[in-house]
């Protein structure tokens, strides 16, 4: 697979799993096992996860590089809930888990395909190796 396959390809998955994170994070805590009837303002955890969309979207590397870092936030609290929650909220919680994953996955290749293919400080600056 080429270079701009596979950075598709991260990209992609990376704007999939975080627009799943979002879903998720709403429709857990609006209608499928929120802590209080009626919703929670727990919702308003996928706030956050919002303000990356565009820079994924723009493949801004710098935006790859903090999400993959900023996720572990939302995988700490999956892990949390898929101990102690009951069902359905543990199963929510575990796919939290698996899409958390899936996005530190995707950003993680995406950082790394596209400084693999950067060219090198010295060819950028016109100098051969001696």
């Amino acid at each position: 697979m080429n270079k701009a396959n596979q950075i598709e390809m991260t990209r992609w998955l990376a704007l999939g799993s975080l627009a799943g994170l979002i879903v998720l994070g709403l429709a857990w805590e609006m209608w499928l096992a929120p802590i209080r009837p009626g919703g929670s303002l727990l919702a308003l955890k996928v706030l956050p996860l919002v303000i990356p969309l565009a820079g994924i979207w723009k493949n801004r590397m710098y935006t790859y590089r903090w999400v993959s870092l900023m996720v572990w936030l939302y995988f700490t609290e999956g892990a949390v809930r898929a101990w102690s929650d009951r069902a359905p909220g543990n199963y929510l919680a575990m796919l939290e888990v698996l899409l958390c994953l899936l996005l530190f996955i995707a950003c993680a290749l995406h950082v790394r395909v596209r400084f693999k293919n950067l060219p090198s400080s010295s060819a950028v600056a016109g100098h051969t190796p001696s």
